[in-house]
């Protein structure tokens, strides 16, 4: 699974209701791929907590990536040590082999739904982590 996974990096991207950005950062991923175990994680402090957020994950890939979908985990932990964890199921290539997303013919990216209009209604860290739940 290291080699042929060959997303290029992910990074969470929080954007208020009026799509203005209040966080984006980006974590790579090795050339050799993301392994399975490999957890990227995304620590949110003081978000404003009267607004809604969405939550997405952008994810890039080039067009080696050999599958037509991606499963990823996405957890989001409350500063109270609470957890929400998801499994993702999310389409990258139409039945037709098409990639989907935007970008070149080589590297496509992709503004994946995490969660829509959260409220950050605790003071403190959130965490949001991100791994693949991908099988071959």
């Amino acid at each position: 699974m290291i080699r042929i996974f060959s997303l290029l990096l992910i990074s969470l991207f929080v954007c208020s209701c009026v799509q203005n950005n209040v966080f984006d950062e980006y974590k790579v991923v090795p050339k050799v791929g993301w392994h399975k175990d490999s957890i990227k994680e995304f620590k949110l402090v003081n978000m404003d907590s009267l607004k809604e957020h969405n939550l997405f994950f952008n994810i890039r890939s080039s067009n080696s990536y050999p599958f037509s979908n991606l499963y990823i985990i996405g957890s989001l932990q409350f500063p109270n040590g609470k957890k929400i964890i998801d499994t993702l199921e999310y389409q990258m290539a139409l039945p037709n082999g098409e990639w989907l997303g935007t970008g070149g013919v080589s590297i496509k990216e992709n503004k994946l739904w995490f969660k829509e209009n959260f409220k950050f209604t605790e003071e403190g860290e959130y965490k949001i982590s991100v791994s693949h739940a991908m099988r071959k």
